[in-house]
């Protein structure tokens, strides 16, 4: 977790599933999006109460996604961190980056487990500053 190889090697990924992306530009959901869009990384948005935000659809969940993001960044409380790896597992998805703040041990050990590469508490924004 957290390799510095791992962190330059996410940080080019071109599809980036944000799961717990806000419609509001003043969240760090929002506005971290909205700067990783500018550096040419498509972004999927996951809300289920979203119709669309930073002008993309967005989609209830990671298995309603019409395509593999090469990327999950998750903005979501660690509780919930646990079941999104569930579904990353379940779908195959290849990598988590959790947002600075957010820590989840348990979820991280069974994406490692699962031969996902893990990121954690680390803001992709200010990471992708320093490359």
């Amino acid at each position: 977790m957290n390799e510095p190889q791992t962190i330059r090697d996410l940080l080019q990924s071109k599809t980036i599933a944000v799961v717990g992306i806000s419609d509001d530009p003043t969240k760090p959901s929002n506005y971290v999006s909205a700067y990783m869009q500018r550096l040419g990384h498509t972004i999927l948005p996951i809300n289920p109460s979203l119709e669309t935000v930073l002008g993309e659809k967005a989609y209830p969940s990671l298995s309603a996604l019409p395509v593999k993001p090469d990327l999950v960044n998750v903005f979501r409380l660690p509780k919930f961190i646990p079941a999104i790896v569930d579904e990353m597992i379940a779908l195959g998805l290849p990598a988590i980056w959790v947002q600075q703040g957010i820590v989840s041990p348990e979820a991280a050990a069974t994406a490692e487990a699962h031969g996902i590469k893990v990121v954690m508490d680390r803001c992709i924004m200010v990471e992708s500053r320093g490359i």
